[in-house]
């Protein structure tokens, strides 16, 4: 305790000596920081062309300051994906190397881009990574560079199937014009198995306790996107399904719709529509039959 007393004895006796030692009448000098120039917002930023009256972008940069003269910054631009200035996008400034003015007593400026709305109409996704340069505002030691993404209107051939992955809170089922939900389900995976195809595993199909359910979907034809299964046994009790105690010991199977046919989805409404057949297998994995009865899942968010 002495210990603490002196110590914070010698701390009052030192700040006592600085603030003694301080003459309000001396000028001192005060450290001004040299401008700096950084992008504003998001450091990945989306814009899409939806439309051919879609308006252009602004890629916003700033300072730390705000002057009395006009400032330049300089900026580049480059593409890992290809986009070309001139053909895919334009900039009121210039492509690829270009300049913008910070007018006097303002602290940010635009660099306008404009894509071409026809590059982009068939699901084209271009990047355009902008970095700030010298000579010109120093650039600053934070948001000196950002990347732009420019896209079109969402396109149904440009499926990334992880998009699909979560929960589908307006699920709603048909079965042979017996209607039933809202209810839950969701996908829990997805495997891509080519460029334009892929599985996905449902789970609470029929919101009934059933095991999830494996279907491909294939996007080759954007037009006609599928949804299709495979046989698959043993995913419920009978029960479930039938009050029959003649398939005490049996189990719920799923298949192909031979007179629906395949279902379909759009990544763009996050949808799905599955076409279902429903049957019976023995124990361990003999199928029984089918039911006559149409089946069809209908998946939203």
């Amino acid at each position: 305790m002495k210990l603490m007393n002196h110590l914070s004895l010698i701390a009052v006796v030192a700040m006592t000596f600085m603030l003694g030692s301080c003459d309000k009448t001396q000028p001192y000098d005060v450290e001004i920081p040299p401008a700096q120039a950084h992008f504003v917002g998001k450091e990945i930023q989306v814009y899409k062309a939806e439309t051919a009256s879609t308006p252009a972008y602004n890629v916003t940069v700033g300072t730390t300051d705000v002057a009395t003269t006009d400032r330049t910054v300089t900026y580049k631009v480059t593409s890992p994906s290809g986009a070309v200035g001139g053909t895919q996008y334009t900039i009121a400034t210039g492509n690829e190397t270009g300049a913008v003015t910070i007018k006097a007593g303002e602290a940010t400026a635009n660099i306008v881009v404009k894509a071409d709305f026809n590059a982009y109409i068939s699901g084209r996704k271009d990047t355009l990574i902008f970095s700030l340069q010298e000579p010109s505002i120093k650039p600053a030691g934070f948001m000196d560079t950002v990347v732009l993404v420019v896209r079109g209107a969402c396109f149904e051939g440009d499926v990334n199937l992880s998009e699909l992955l979560g929960d589908y809170a307006n699920t709603n089922e048909d079965l042979s014009g017996s209607a039933y939900g809202p209810y839950p389900t969701a996908i829990s995976s997805v495997t891509p198995t080519s460029a334009t195809t892929g599985t996905i595993v449902v789970e609470n199909i029929f919101d009934f306790g059933w095991a999830p359910i494996t279907f491909d979907l294939d996007w080759t034809n954007p037009s006609n996107r599928t949804v299709t299964l495979a046989q698959q046994l043993n995913i419920a009790p009978a029960s479930t399904l039938t009050s029959n105690p003649a398939y005490a010991n049996s189990f719920v199977m799923v298949g192909p719709s031979p007179s629906a046919g395949p279902g379909t989805f759009s990544i763009c409404n996050q949808t799905l529509t599955l076409k279902i057949r429903l049957g019976l297998n023995d124990a361990p994995a003999s199928p029984l039959g089918w039911f006559n009865a149409a089946y069809t899942v209908t998946m939203a968010r």
